[in-house]
């Protein structure tokens, strides 16, 4: 029996951010919608009731706003690549799942984004 991987979950982090490679998207900041899920061992955090034994998400939401909202990238694919390799580096994580929206980007649709999973050895890449 395959026991599968314990996922915290984080969804609509909502960040202004300078994000789009048209010269008006480079002159406001857009909103963009952060979804990520992260592994942990729940086993071991129910057992001991202690922050300690989990994954700090609050922490984990502050790194995200800080370091999207500080950014300037021209594309959502490269920030959420980048964002990945630095929550894997910072936070030691074997892997992570992460989506990055735009919403309001493409007219008739509600948002707009890209969904990536990253692992621990595309920081050695």
């Amino acid at each position: 029996m395959t026991i599968k991987q314990d996922i915290v979950f984080l969804r609509g982090l909502e960040i202004e951010c300078i994000i789009g490679f048209i010269d008006w998207e480079r002159r406001i900041k857009q909103k963009v919608v952060v979804d990520l899920e992260l592994p942990i061992d729940c086993a071991r955090a129910a057992a001991s009731d202690d922050v300690v034994d989990t994954l700090d998400y609050m922490s984990v939401a502050s790194r995200v706003r800080e370091f999207v909202g500080q950014s300037q990238f021209m594309l959502v694919e490269t920030m959420a690549h980048r964002l990945a390799l630095l929550l894997l580096e910072e936070f030691g994580m074997e892997w992570l799942r992460l989506s990055i929206n735009k919403p309001g980007a493409v007219r008739g649709s509600r948002d707009v984004g890209v969904s990536i999973e990253r692992r621990r050895d595309a920081l050695t890449s």
